[in-house]
Parts: C-alpha cells; structure tokens; sequence
C-alpha cells in the first residue's frame, strides 16, 4: 500500500456527552488530563433525543473554549434541515470549524428517520449551508458495515460521502490490522486519498466489549476473543493484555503509514494515556 503516513501523526480522542452534574465533573478531569497530550481535537457524540443534543452542544462549546478544538457529531436520525442548518449556525458562531457528520441508528420506538437517509446526504447539505466553513469527517467500516447488503455496496455507500465533500474519515473500531491495510489499498485504487484514521477502543473489560462489538459489527479475533474469556472476572488482566494488544495494533498502524489514531476514550483517560506511553513516538 502506498503510505497515508505525513510529517506528524496526530492525534484525537472521543467523549460522549455526560448525562449527570457527576458525569459532567468526571469529564473536566478526564479533558485536563487527555489535553496534555495536545490532540489534534476532542469530538463528542451525538445523540437523536434533544437533550443528549444540548448536552453535546454544551460539551463542545466547553472544551472548545479551553483551547483545544472540538469537532461535534452530527446525525442523520430524527433531523431536519431546518434544525441542522440552526445547529451549523451555532456552531459556527462559537468558532467550531470541524464536525464528523454521520447516518446514525434509529433508536428503538423512534418511527421517523427524519429528512437526511445518508451520511452522504446530511454531508452535500452541510457543504451547501456552509460552504467550506467546516472539516468534515465521516466514518468508515474497514471490515464492513454490519447493515450493508455486500462488501461493495459499503465501499459505494462510503465512496459517495467522501465525493459529497467530507475531507477526513474516523473508521469503526477493529483488532485486524490488515482489514484497515486493505480498505486504504482499495480507497486509494479507486482514487481516495484524504486521511483514514483508524478507531481505536482501548480493552478494559470483556463483557462490554463483546457487547459494543456485537452492535457495531466489529470482529474480535477468535484468537482474542478466547484469550479474554480465558481470564474470567480477572480485571486487572484482562487490562493489562488488553493494553499490550492494542498498543501493539496501534504501533503497527502508525508504521504502516496511518495518518493518526482517533481514540474511543468512552470518557475515561488512563488506558488511552497508557497506550499513547507505550508508542514510539
């Protein structure tokens, strides 16, 4: 494959927005701690339900404040253009230039989807509410979309958002390596070439995982799916293989020419701390 590697890796970590005052006290320190590290920006979910909305809004305002920038989650699900070109007008107006614009799932008891069936539509619209005001990011599934009729119509479906005007791709999470070598390989065949950054979540407990990972249509190796389960309720190992691991794919990522790394922080900082450590930087 032909390198995506530039001069400086960077960096970039993901929150979701906190529910409770308490949530909301455990961010700013996880924030202090991972803005030491000088990450390229901070981006924050979104949710369907308005006030996971303003929680975002609230969040990203916040930390862009604090110096570092923030790139908010924009979402197909239950949004209008009229709400969505408010939004980019907020956003803007507080000095936000980046968003990472995708389709977003239904959630259960939600009946409409609302005006945006695509990522590659909600993209063409923010480009033609706000020209090239913002950065725009969109997801990529390396080892495909887990709703996706076929391996080609994901590519199709993904290809599509980036010719709509998207500048830089967050993937899906994976343990493969080779599956991100090899959706680079394909991109840049059919003539991509913006950074594909991969997603990184870092392993701190099983259950979980399996269950994000279930969801999200992202493969545990069976090779590592039974070395965690071999661990039990052993806490404190399954960490500390879980942090070998992954910094292991993450080194190989980057000497392999990957862009940087967009970390799945799941609002915690020490094992995304604890990976960046063990990287040879």
């Amino acid at each position: 494959m032909q390198s995506q590697k530039n001069h400086s890796q960077l960096f970039s970590f993901e929150f979701y927005p906190p529910k409770t005052d308490e949530g909301a006290a455990s961010l700013q320190l996880v924030h202090n701690k991972l803005a030491q590290l000088n990450p390229d920006f901070f981006s924050v979910t979104f949710g369907a339900g308005g006030s996971t909305r303003d929680k975002t809004f609230t969040t990203v305002v916040d930390i862009q404040a604090k110096g570092i920038k923030a790139a908010p989650h924009l979402s197909c699900v239950a949004s209008t253009k009229t709400n969505i070109s408010a939004i980019l007008k907020d956003y803007k107006e507080h000095g936000i230039t980046k968003i990472v614009a995708l389709r977003g799932d239904l959630p259960s008891g939600m009946m409409s989807a609302g005006e945006f069936r695509y990522a590659n539509e909600l993209v063409e619209f923010i480009r033609q509410e706000t020209g090239d005001n913002f950065q725009i990011h969109v997801a990529a599934y390396p080892e495909v979309h887990p709703q996706a009729s076929s391996a080609v119509d994901d590519f199709k479906n993904f290809k599509r958002k980036v010719e709509a005007g998207a500048n830089a791709v967050i993937t899906q999470y994976f343990y493969n390596a080779e599956a991100y070598f090899h959706f680079v390989d394909t991109c840049e065949k059919n003539g991509i070439t913006i950074p594909i950054v991969p997603g990184i979540m870092p392993i701190t407990q099983y259950s979980q995982l399996f269950r994000f990972s279930e969801m999200c249509g992202a493969d545990i190796p069976r090779w590592l799916r039974k070395r965690l389960e071999s661990f039990g309720d052993d806490r404190d190992s399954i960490q500390a293989f879980g942090l070998e691991v992954v910094s292991s794919l993450c080194q190989r990522l980057l000497d392999g020419g990957a862009p940087g790394l967009h970390f799945y922080t799941m609002n915690q900082s020490a094992p995304t701390m604890a990976i960046l450590d063990n990287l040879k930087r």
